[in-house]
């Protein structure tokens, strides 16, 4: 009777887990796996004790038991965790792991060493094998280890289901009633049919559970539902190749978007087919040097479907296998582009003109208000169109250099902020800005707050543009102008890289400007004065890599001052 239970309870958690393999999904979690993997093992030991005839096999089958005991309570306790969506690290699991192992190796010593069980004897009672036992010192660990395993399953059930929203409450029922019930059966195993365990019933029990889980899983996993939907609704093609270009496999939409995927074969290389090599091996190659060109557009002929194909990578788990295309009908989108295109040509050169037009009248009211800023100075004037200029100069010569970095975006909008960089000095008393002579100490400290005011001033100017690029240059060129780069200037003593590249082009410009034109406190400077006086401030005063820049453009910036630009 005993031996015809445990045989039946062994039959039933095999079929059971012949029915999960058939409703297996790769992206059920591996502990889960193991458990319907091990339960009919485990099932197995009893049959096995039950029908053995001597010391020897009872004991060999008691030791099978014991795997449940050790590694099946452990797997059932992970895929709790799993399906909680805990995540338990690397460290514990390997150190956990290691502890079983442990256990299991002095389970091992059944027979041997009176540690697990001091004393064992063996006996048939009514055609059954029973083993009589003495529980030993490391026996208790076991149970230790049990109660632990049932406990931290509890809690984690327990807690997910009070916080844990995302976790279905369905999946969390179904773990605990297993587990309620295996509990149950471990602490009264002998209360229904004496001399019989109830924990193999308590086995397939939970298998069971976890095959009703194992049904919902594939509900709530978004990843296999949406991909199964996709590939069901037929509307989605799908090619694969490995990193070598040899051809993986293709959906059946695919094919009837390139029927010269028929031709190719598996683990070949897709080259093979011109028409593939041209239509998506091309492609692939300017994938590989630009991620960012991952999507193109395919049409067989005029009046055929417009399919979006998006070139992205092939995972297995998490690993990197090779690309896969995949195949949008985009027809409709298309169309609806193209109309739209066409209604919006007009509208846009329209917006366009207009957009100039606001443009042009921007930079003219932030000219003109440099223009009125620079009429309060004690310069002569023109200070504006020279510094102006002095930048583009520098700019061209940087441009040359095929190690410069800066984007044609970044050099014009440093040429269009340069006449903001003083609009600071419409804060400083007319009486500071306009003394001929030298400044006194509070005097200098008043002048020096034009840069940080002026990065104020051109802040609130430019704080509603959308180009955010340009109003961020503008500002740094207005605030960091005055900086040197041994730390040494204002308004904040910045030095070497700290200081904007921008307001160290711009420092340049200002300065030779200032040095080589006349002042009501002096007379221009000749240029090789003022080239000294560059070149000797290289390092103190100046970028060190920017000289090679100026030493280029001073050619071009004396012709400038000495004709056109006009040393006053």
């Amino acid at each position: 009777m005993i031996t015809n239970y445990y045989i039946g309870a062994f039959i039933a958690s095999f079929v059971l887990t012949i029915i999960y393999t058939y409703r297996w999904h790769k992206h059920f979690n591996v502990y889960f796996t193991l458990v319907f993997t091990l339960i009919p093992l485990v099932n197995l030991g009893y049959v096995l004790l039950a029908l053995s005839q001597h010391l020897d096999a009872a004991l060999a089958a008691q030791k099978i038991i014991y795997i449940g005991g050790c590694f099946l309570l452990f797997f059932i306790t992970m895929s709790i965790f799993s399906l909680c969506q805990i995540e338990i690290s690397k460290l514990y699991r390997t150190l956990t792991i290691i502890f079983i192992t442990a256990v299991y190796f002095l389970v091992l010593t059944i027979g041997y060493l009176p540690v697990f069980y001091r004393n064992v004897s063996f006996e048939i009672v009514d055609g059954q094998g029973v083993l009589r036992r003495e529980y030993g010192p490391a026996h208790t660990i076991f149970y230790i280890m049990v109660i632990t395993f049932f406990l931290v399953s509890f809690i984690t059930i327990i807690y997910s289901y009070l916080k844990k929203k995302q976790v279905s409450r369905n999946i969390l029922i179904l773990l605990f009633i297993p587990e309620i019930v295996s509990f149950i059966c471990y602490l009264g195993r002998h209360a229904i049919m004496p001399g019989a365990e109830l924990i193999p019933a308590s086995y397939v029990f939970a298998q069971v559970m976890y095959l009703l889980i194992a049904r919902r899983i594939c509900l709530y996993d978004l990843t296999e539902t949406i991909t199964d939907s996709i590939m069901q609704a037929r509307e989605i093609g799908f090619i694969s190749v490995d990193f070598h270009d040899r051809y993986l496999g293709s959906s059946e939409v695919a094919k009837s978007i390139l029927p010269e995927l028929m031709d190719l074969t598996v683990d070949h290389p897709a080259s093979v087919s011109p028409f593939i090599k041209e239509t998506l091996l091309d492609r692939l190659d300017s994938f590989r040097s630009d991620e960012s060109r991952h999507q193109f557009y395919f049409q067989r002929e005029d009046g055929s479907p417009i399919y979006a194909v998006n070139i992205q990578y092939l995972y297995d788990d998490r690993k990197r296998k090779g690309y896969q295309f995949v195949f949008t009908d985009d027809t409709k989108n298309q169309k609806y582009i193209s109309l739209l295109n066409t209604y919006n040509a007009d509208l846009e050169r329209e917006v366009q003109k207009k957009t100039e037009n606001l443009i042009e009248m921007h930079n003219s009211f932030i000219l003109g208000m440099a223009t009125m800023v620079e009429s309060r100075d004690n310069s002569t004037g023109g200070h504006i169109r020279r510094t102006s200029e002095g930048v583009r100069l520098l700019v061209a010569e940087m441009k040359k250099d095929g190690d410069c970095a800066f984007s044609e975006t970044f050099c014009q909008n440093l040429i269009k902020a340069a006449p903001m960089h003083d609009l600071g000095k419409i804060a400083v008393d007319d009486a500071i800005l306009r003394k001929p002579g030298s400044f006194t100490p509070d005097e200098m400290e008043q002048m020096k707050s034009h840069a940080a005011e002026g990065a104020r001033i051109v802040h609130e100017i430019l704080k509603d543009t959308d180009d955010t690029e340009f109003r961020i240059l503008a500002e740094n060129v207005a605030h960091y102008h005055h900086e040197h780069f041994d730390g040494s200037g204002y308004p904040e003593g910045l030095a070497g890289e700290a200081i904007p590249i921008e307001a160290r082009i711009m420092a340049i410009a200002d300065v030779y400007d200032a040095l080589v034109c006349k002042r009501v406190y002096k007379d221009a400077m000749p240029f090789d004065k003022a080239d000294a006086i560059i070149m000797d401030g290289m390092g103190r005063h100046f970028d060190p890599a920017l000289q090679k820049y100026y030493t280029a453009a001073r050619p071009a910036l004396e012709a400038y001052y000495a004709g056109a630009g006009g040393v006053s």
